[in-house]
This record gives structure tokens, C-alpha cells and sequence, in this order.
């Protein structure tokens, strides 16, 4: 899409020269900086202040060795993160107050990270062509978080070089030789790393994530006019492995999580290109990079809470600013809202703080890039002149990805929610998840998908489904002899079908190719159906092609669950983190043909335990030796 409307020989005629592109305010334009709110201002002030105190963490090569030693990230990752956090909230104090206070500080880092082997993590060192262990420092690999640190830096030497220069007029030439050897060259010069989409594996947000930092990198600090042109040539190349592969629905299969990683990431590629270009390079006005932005609305349940299938958590942070520009740019009223609603939300400019900025840290706009730290206070104004009111659409359909989603009432949390997927078993970030399905009752969680845990080395291994989460029996869905789903391209949904009206929203679809031939299944149809101001319902009926012992249905619920009536199960509310609470309903189903079992599951990973508290509930509802053909239904009301 992008290399077609703009041929390399062309782009350096499109692009503001180097030294004449200012996309923010630098810090000795002063103005800008001090029109920020004061809390905003004392807030990355008390940051910059926090980021002083202390040692700074040490990158050590055994921990580095982690993650083939026994498979552990966080170790390694906690040091880096926290490297980076450190030096982005100096520099922004700096920009703030800049009075020399934080220079020496953020050199230190900077030098820092400058001297690091490589700033490709442990678990994405296999780009190498040593693999993994510790980094070849005479191959740099191109991750996400190599192109995070290029554009940190680039930023920082945008905002901030004259103070640079004052300490040492030898830091800026070295962060220029670190980001060309670790980022430019490699991105201009090399085709195979599997992101860039030029061989036969998908890509998904790592293309646009990277891209947004490369360009970003690349625009800010390349001397060379040409060799900056063609940087920028070849990162858009890649972009369109992504844009032009995208489901046309513009859903995320990744999930609502990545989407602030991959369409939000597009927007900033797209940012960047329509900034240094005075506009004259933009696709805003295709139709798919419009569903791609829509997407983060229709997977919108209420407050904090998004459709999780894949690899995401159900509670989820949008980049307000993202979402904001990106409606901007579309002409989407509705997105603009979404994102002033999640400025408001966040309080991004620190208007509601009753806390210090270290006490409310997972609210701290510098758990973000730096990038998106700018665009978020230099909009503050254009995003409090909007509406703060998400859109909550009443229903959705992503007839790519085989996504619905419904409520009672547009625009109102109330009552019941429910969201259904088809699709296949070869979805990035995938969950062996194919018919599953969600219900919240009045924008409160009651029949759930649990999420992803912590990333390990076995995460993304041939040992995948290995994990619970990642695996059909621990979503709404049967096993049969216990027989579940199976992951691959092949495993899919067929005959699926969706309607909506006032009364009704339903997904209907065949979910037997999901499994293998093992589970004997000629069909099962499943039909899940919103029926407004009534309840959901879900409807199964299976036909096998030899007799089964024993099949079981599912149900993940972070309610308190207790036996009502034979035929009736009690979900009530109960208590969740953050002072948030589980909706609360009845569990309807045919008591004659299912005996009922809960499973009580401890939680006990860290990322889960913050969404769901420590336990949850597993709904295990059988038949044994059923015939071998049968139907019934599951229908959840209010309690």
C-alpha cells in the first residue's frame, strides 16, 4: 500500500530535511514545556527525582543465561526495563525544569546502555545466527526492544543534545555509531529477520512495533540525506508486509493487549511518516487502516475491561494518545472518544493525582516509549475538548477473524455482554480456543477467559500448549475422552454464521475441526446468542462417529460458584484486585443429560493474580457415556 503511492526515488523529495523536521517542542523551546499542567509538571519532576536515587542495575551475562538455563525472563528483563525507565524519566524532568539538575545522571545511563553487549532481550536472541545464549556482538539482532532503545535514545538526543554537548561532545556521536551499528544498518542492509515479512512466516505487531522505532531512529538522527531516504524506504517496504496481510475486518487476532502494539504501532509508523512529510505521506483515508483503528472500540467491554482471546489480559491500559490521533486522523468521532475517555481515565496529566507519581506508579506515563510520551502531553488539550465517553457499540462482527460481540444497550455497560469467537487454531498468540466465549453482566466478569501467564522460554516453544491457559479444556468449550482441540492452521471453525437485530446477536458455527480425528466428532454445532435484556444462551449439539465415555464443557468463572436447584448453578459476586468485583448470575443448564463438578484453581501466577486474585473457579459440567447424538443448552440470567 505505502511503497506503491511512494517509490523510494521519491521519498527523499517527500521528506523534511533532518535538521528542519521538528516533531515536539525540544527543551530549550521553552514555552511548550512550561504551558504543561503544574501537576503534570511536578509529576515528572518527583519521577526525575525518583530516577536519581540509587544504583543503577546491573546487566549481568549469567543472568542474561537465564532464560536457556531454566527458562526465566523477568530476571534479566526487570534490570533493563528499569535502565530505561530511569533514563526516560531523566530526561523528561530535564525537559521540564532544565536546569541542569538531571544531565549528569541521564549521561550516566545513557553511557550505560551505550556499553550493554546488545539490546536484544534473552528470549528474542535467536534472531542471531548463533542462537541463543549470550549475544554475537559482531551480529547485532533487531528486536522490539533493540528498536525501543535506538528510538529512546534518538529522542533523547533531539530533545536534550546542546545539554549533552555541554557534558561531552562525545555522546552524541557515540549514540549515533550505537543506533546505526545496533538499528540502521542492520534494518537497511538485512532481509531474513523473520519480522520484515519477506519469507513465508506471518508477521504480527513485532512489524510495526519495530518499524515505528526504526523509522523513528532513522528520521531523527541519519546525517546522510540518501541513506535516510532509502532507511525510510525500506522500513515502509516491511510496514506493507503488514498492512497488506491484515484482516480486512481490521481485527487484532493478537488480541486488545497487542493492539496497543500492533494497529497503535501502525499509527505511529503512520505518524511519523505523515510528520517528517508535512503530510504529504498518508494512507489515513484507506478503508482497512480504518478498521484497523476501529478495532480497539469493538473490543471494548466496559471500564478497564476488553475481549481477551489470544494473548491478552482482560484488563487492558490503551494508549490514550494512540487511540486519540488515530481517530483524528480517520475522521472517527467515536475512536477520538475512546481515547479522551482513556486520557481521562488514566488521568495522563496527573489532574486527579492524590498520590505521588512513585505511590501510583502503574499509572506512570513512563511505563510508556518516550515517543508516546510526547505525543500523550503535547494533546493534552485536544483530547480534554472531547467528550470523555467510550463508545460501547452494541455489536460487533470481525467477519475475518470470526470475532462478535453484543450487548443489551449501546452506549451503557448495563446488563449482559457477551463476545464469541470462531476462526483457527493458528492465530498469533494463539489459544486452542475455537467456539469459546465470555459473558460479563452489568460490565463485571462472570464467565471469563483466564489470559496468558508470565512469558517463559516455554511460552513460545513446541511445549506451548503444554501450559493450561493455552488449552481448549480451560475455555468455554468440550473435551471429549479427554480429547481436546488441536493447534494448527487446520483446526478451524466451519460453516460459521452471525446475525444481529434488536432483539438478538448470535454466532453460530461448526467447531468439530478444531479437534483431532481422536475425538470422533462428525459435528458439533454451537450456537451462542445474546438475547437482549434476557440473557445468553448457548446451544450445542453434536453428533460422533463412535460412542464416547464421557465428554465435559468448561467454564472459567471468577465468581464464588454454589448449587442452587438441580439444573441451576449460582454464580455471586465476589472480590477481585484493585477493589474490583465479579458480576453475578445463575447457570441454567439440562440437569438430566450433565452432572456438575467445580474445580477450585489456585492462581499463581503474578500477571494472572493481578486480574483475577488468587483463585478461580472451573465449571465442569459432564455426561457420561452420552449418546451419539444429543443437544442441549446452557443459559446464563440475572441471580
Amino acid at each position: 500500500m505505502l511503497s506503491a503511492k511512494y517509490p523510494p526515488d521519491e521519498l527523499s523529495h517527500l521528506l523534511i530535511p533532518r535538521a528542519q523536521w521538528r516533531p515536539y517542542p525540544t527543551a530549550d523551546e521553552r514555552s511548550a514545556w512550561a504551558a504543561l499542567p503544574d501537576p503534570l509538571q511536578r509529576a515528572c519532576i518527583a519521577e526525575g527525582e525518583q530516577a536519581l536515587a540509587g544504583d543503577w542495575p546491573h546487566l549481568l551475562a549469567t543472568r542474561y543465561l537465564d532464560f536457556v538455563r531454566d527458562g526465566n525472563r523477568l530476571r534479566y528483563q526487570q534490570s533493563y526495563f528499569e535502565r530505561r525507565r530511569r533514563i526516560q524519566a531523566l530526561a523528561i524532568a530535564e525537559c521540564v525544569e532544565h536546569a541542569g539538575r538531571f544531565v549528569d545522571e541521564l549521561v550516566n545511563g545513557v553511557w550505560l546502555v551505550c556499553e550493554e553487549s546488545s539490546w536484544c532481550l534473552p528470549a528474542h536472541i535467536y534472531l542471531q545466527k548463533a542462537g541463543p545464549g549470550l549475544p554475537d556482538t559482531a551480529e547485532p539482532a533487531l528486536d522490539l526492544f533493540a528498536a525501543e532503545t535506538a528510538a529512546l535514545l534518538a529522542w533523547i538526543d533531539y530533545l536534550l543534545g546542546p545539554g549533552l554537548d555541554r557534558v561531552s561532545p562525545l555522546i552524541r556521536p557515540r549514540l549515533y555509531r550505537e543506533i546505526n551499528a545496533r538499528v540502521l544498518t542492520p534494518g537497511l542492509t538485512r532481509r531474513d529477520f523473520w519480522w520484515m515479512g519477506f519469507g513465508n512466516r506471518w508477521v504480527n505487531n513485532w512489524n510495526p512495533w519495530i518499524v515505528s522505532n526504526w523509522l523513528t531512529s532513522a528520521l531523527l538522527l541519519e546525517p546522510d540525506a540518501d541513506r535516510r531516504g532509502a532507511s525510510v524506504a525500506k522500513a515502509i517496504a516491511v510496514l506493507d508486509r503488514f498492512i497488506d496481510t491484515h484482516p480486512t475486518d481490521g481485527g487484532c487476532n493478537e488480541g486488545p493487549a497487542y493492539w496497543s502494539r500492533a494497529g497503535a504501532s501502525l499509527l505511529d509508523s503512520l505518524e511519523a511518516l505523515y510528520s517528517a512529510s508535512a503530510g504529504r505521506i498518508q494512507i489515513y483515508d484507506a478503508p482497512l487502516i480504518g478498521e484497523i483503528g476501529r478495532f480497539i472500540y469493538r473490543a471494548h467491554i466496559a471500564d478497564d475491561y476488553f475481549i481477551n482471546f489470544a494473548d491478552a489480559s482482560a484488563i487492558v491500559t490503551p494508549p490514550a494518545a494512540a487511540v486519540f490521533r488515530y481517530g483524528q486522523r480517520i475522521g472517527d468521532p467515536a475512536l477520538m472518544a475512546l481515547g479522551a475517555w482513556a486520557a481521562h481515565r488514566q488521568d495522563v496529566d496527573y489532574a486527579r493525582a492524590e498520590q505521588t507519581p512513585i505511590e501510583r506508579n502503574s499509572h506512570s506515563l513512563h511505563t510508556s516509549s518516550l515517543g508516546r510520551l510526547l505525543a500523550t502531553i503535547f494533546s493534552l488539550d485536544e483530547m480534554r475538548a472531547v467528550a470523555p465517553t467510550p463508545p460501547l457499540l452494541r455489536d460487533a462482527w470481525l467477519d475475518q477473524i470470526q470475532v462478535m460481540a453484543a450487548r443489551d444497550h449501546a452506549g451503557s455497560s448495563a446488563g449482559f455482554y457477551v463476545a464469541a469467537k470462531g476462526g483457527h487454531n493458528d492465530e498469533s498468540h494463539n489459544h486452542n480456543d475455537v467456539g469459546h466465549f465470555i459473558v460479563y453482566v452489568d460490565g463485571r466478569p462472570v464467565i471469563i477467559d483466564v489470559g496468558v501467564e508470565t512469558y517463559t522460554r516455554k511460552t513460545f516453544s513446541p511445549q506451548r500448549y503444554e501450559i493450561w491457559t493455552m488449552q481448549s479444556a480451560y475455555h468455554s468449550l468440550p473435551t471429549i475422552d479427554g480429547v481436546m482441540q488441536a493447534a494448527g492452521r487446520a483446526f478451524a471453525a466451519r460453516d460459521t454464521a452471525y446475525t444481529a437485530n434488536d432483539a438478538a446477536a448470535q454466532l453460530s458455527l461448526d467447531i468439530a475441526g478444531a479437534y483431532p480425528a481422536e475425538a470422533h466428532l462428525a459435528s458439533w454445532r454451537r450456537a451462542v446468542t445474546l438475547e437482549r435484556g434476557v440473557g445468553v444462551t448457548v446451544r450445542d449439539a453434536y453428533a460422533l462417529t463412535q460412542p464416547a465415555r464421557e465428554i465435559t464443557l468448561s467454564l472459567m468463572t471468577p465468581c464464588a460458584v454454589n448449587a442452587g436447584t438441580a439444573g441451576t448453578l449460582l454464580l455471586r459476586e465476589a472480590p477481585l484486585p484493585d477493589g474490583r468485583a465479579t458480576g453475578a448470575a445463575q447457570l441454567l443448564y439440562n440437569a438430566d443429560k450433565l452432572t456438575v463438578a467445580i474445580e477450585s484453581l489456585p492462581v499463581e501466577d503474578a500477571q494472572l493474580q493481578a486480574v483475577w486474585g488468587k483463585q478461580l473457579n472451573r465449571i465442569l459440567l459432564r455426561a457420561s457415556h452420552p449418546p451419539a447424538q444429543d443437544e442441549w443448552a446452557l443459559s446464563i440470567r440475572r441471580l
